[in-house]
């Protein structure tokens, strides 16, 4: 089984509102209060809804999984919410992610943990899987990648525009066999 088919990973568009709700969210102002805060709320929402809801997916329509990494330093589980991408074709029961930490100058520490152990575990609603992400790193697949996620969030158009003093790293998480 594919990981989006065990996750049952089958988001809906967003709505009207929730694009408009969006586009606040992509601004330098919006992306900074929301890369400050949003994860602290969250993960309590998250656990207490067992695992129905998230407030991007609620107010934007975004597809936010629960990624679960080992810490590169630590040794220890996190667990951060991050924007999935439903890939299609070859890989089309994968999931990808993005490491654009809502546009900010450095990477998010959840890409340095992949990076070290690319081992985790991805929820969506009150599903959880066990994945390994791998690299996506030949030009072509990236720029599909950024295609495909800029149509789930225009945000991420904006954000790429923003980030051009680092590479944004991209995985794609697969069912771990």
């Amino acid at each position: 089984m594919d990981l989006r088919e065990e996750l049952d990973f089958f988001p809906s568009s967003a709505n009207s509102v929730q694009r408009g709700l969006q586009s606040a969210a992509q601004t330098k102002a919006g992306a900074w209060v929301f890369q400050r805060t949003l994860y602290r709320i969250d993960r309590p929402l998250h656990r207490w809804s067992k695992g129905r809801y998230t407030i991007p997916w609620v107010v934007t329509g975004l597809p936010i999984i629960m990624l679960t990494s080992i810490g590169a330093k630590s040794g220890l589980a996190r667990t951060m919410p991050v924007a999935g991408i439903p890939l299609e074709g070859e890989h089309g029961g994968d999931v990808a992610v993005l490491g654009t930490n809502y546009a900010q100058p450095k990477s998010p520490a959840w890409v340095f943990n992949l990076t070290a152990h690319p081992e985790c575990t991805v929820a969506w609603r009150d599903r959880s899987a066990s994945a390994v992400a791998i690299p996506i790193v030949e030009p072509e697949d990236r720029e599909v990648l950024w295609g495909k996620a800029t149509q789930i969030y225009s945000g991420f158009a904006a954000y790429r525009e923003r980030i051009n003093h680092r590479e944004v790293k991209m995985f794609r998480l697969s069912a771990h066999q």
